[in-house]
Order: C-alpha cells, then structure tokens, then sequence
C-alpha cells in the first residue's frame, strides 16, 4: 500500500516535491491544491490541481499533506489550521518563531490525533540535526553555520518589493577565511558581517532611480543592513542567462575538544544543491513517509527533526538497513 500525498501549493518547492514522490517507489501523489485559479495550473505529472476549498472540509483521502506555503506568512496560518484535518509537514523557516509555531501545531494536531512535523529542510532540518548530534558527542563545542554559495529566494524577494524593480537574485555568499579559520579549529568570534557577504543582481525598469534602489537594498533592515552587500544592475537578458537557476548549499562546522590534553576535533556537514526547491522537497517526502508512519502508530501532535527516528525516514525496512548501513 502506498502513502498518499497530497501537495498544498505549487510553486518551485511543490514541484520538487512533486518530482520527489514520483520517484518513490512506495508513494503516490493523489492532488495537488492550491488557492489560485487550479485552471491556470499545470503539473509536471499531469496531477490534476484542485481548489483548497475541498481541503477545508477534511474529506480528501491523503495520508499526508506536505504544504508548500509561498512566505513566511503563509504557513502560520495554514499549518495549524490544515493540521487538525490531516497529517501535515511544512518547511517553516523562521527560526526565531519556531517555538510559537510549534505550540500552535500541537495544539491543533493533537485535538483530532494528527500529527504535524515543522521546520522539515535543510536550514531548519538536515543542519539542524547535524548541530546536535555535533554538539551532544563534543560537549563545550561550538558550531558555526555558512550559507552558500547560493540564491535565496526571501531576500531575492524583498528586493524586488522595491519601487522600481523588476526581477533580482540575491547570493549568499560565505567569507573565505572565516571558513578557513573556523576549518583550522581557531573558534574565532564572527559577527554577522565576517560571516556572509550579500551580492545582488537587480533588473530595473526603465527610468528608475539606481542610486535609490541601491540605497534600499543595502539599508534594508534584518535583510542587508547588517552585510557587505554588493548591488549590480543588469539586463533583463543577463537574468535569464546567468541566473534563472536556484542553487544553495552551505556547511555546518562544529570544533571542540575531548579528554584532559585538549585533543581538538572538526565536525563538518557539507551540502552542495543544484536545486535549493528540488532538495528541499525531497527532504520533505522523506519526512511525509515518517509522519505516516508515527501516526499508524497511534502518535500524534507536533514534531520537529529532533524528534524522528532515521530509519522512519527511509522505504527500507529495520533488517534492510542494518544489513546495509549499519
């Protein structure tokens, strides 16, 4: 019997998942939902998009429903409220409100014996569990997280709310020798803008002020004030050519020591994406199998990545992975 998923949203994250579960053997896609107009929606299996209102009623038969919100303020609203229907996973990346989400979740999911796992990606998700179980085996240790290089789509966003902007692609770009420093083990003390550096690509209309929109962009609080940010103007052929890809990436590095002498250890978690949307859905179907699986169990409420055991994350069953990982 296979898992039935069904995907809120359908932008570059709900097509990698999309494409995630029609690679899983023991998945099957059933619908897909979105709150535009399904008409002018076309999938990349032939799935027919259906409206969300058939998801309010809490009929639909899916096992899981993964939702792929378009913004940070999307999913607060919508996975509380779609987890007391069904099983959910999202992607929700506020790190800040994690907590605040987490309880509205639970709440919600375990007043009808769902289950709702958050935060499920990368950064918040595959980094997360690196940085503990890191830090759990090198107490006293410390873990230092780099982004890129790589576009991100919020602030790629945020520039193009700008008056007078058309398209824009933002890199986070890593510092290279706070890298090779925290690499040697030096635990050095790095400050936002030792860390990262923002390099900005921005198509503007025609007649626009640059020197304004140049202004915006690095003045712009919790985005770019706090960076080394660098901003170019291009054409809209330039966009195309050399940036309509969604690559990211980044390293989580951990440096402590263990025993009487001091004897120093680097723990480094590495990823290298083509697609940031494409793996970030894949990490969610991963999550959607496990999901299904603990509330079979007779679980329910809200879970983090902390909280799932690694084998419910594979189609593999425990003797298959103990004779092949283990």
């Amino acid at each position: 019997m296979k898992t039935k998923i069904g995907i809120l949203g359908y932008g570059n994250l709900g097509r990698g998942v999309e494409q995630a579960v029609l690679r899983s053997d023991d998945m099957e896609l059933v619908a897909v939902y979105s709150r535009r107009n399904p008409d002018s929606i076309k999938t990349v299996s032939g799935v027919q998009v259906v409206s969300t209102d058939v998801l309010s009623e809490g009929k639909e038969d899916i096992d899981v429903l993964v939702i792929c919100g378009g913004s940070a303020t999307d999913l607060p609203e919508m996975t509380p409220k779609y987890a007391a229907l069904y099983n959910v996973i999202d992607s929700f990346d506020t790190h800040a409100n994690i907590p605040q989400h987490f309880a509205n979740v639970d709440e919600a999911a375990k007043a009808t014996g769902k289950i709702g796992i958050i935060s499920c990606g990368w950064d918040p998700g595959m980094f997360s569990v690196n940085r503990l179980y890191s830090l759990s085996i090198l107490p006293g240790a410390k873990a230092y997280t780099f982004w890129g290089k790589g576009v991100s789509q919020g602030h790629s966003d945020a520039i193009r709310r700008i008056d007078g902007v058309k398209d824009a692609r933002q890199y986070t770009v890593p510092v290279e020798a706070a890298l090779e420093a925290v690499r040697a083990g030096k635990n050095p003390e790095l400050s936002t803008r030792e860390k990262h550096t923002r390099l900005c690509y921005v198509v503007a209309e025609e007649g626009a002020d640059l020197a304004r929109i140049e202004n915006e962009i690095k003045t712009m609080p919790n985005y770019f004030a706090d960076y080394d940010t660098t901003v170019n103007f291009i054409s809209e052929e330039e966009m195309q050519r050399d940036h309509s890809g969604l690559p990211h990436g980044g390293s989580v590095i951990t440096t402590g020591e263990t025993g009487s002498t001091g004897m120093k250890h680097v723990v480094e978690y590495k990823l290298t994406l083509d697609s940031n949307p494409e793996f970030t859905g894949s990490v969610l179907v991963a999550y959607a199998r496990a999901a299904y699986r603990m509330n079979q169990a007779g679980d329910s409420g809200a879970k983090t990545v902390f909280d799932i055991a690694p084998a419910l994350l594979s189609p593999l069953s425990g003797e298959e992975l103990r004779h092949s990982f283990l």
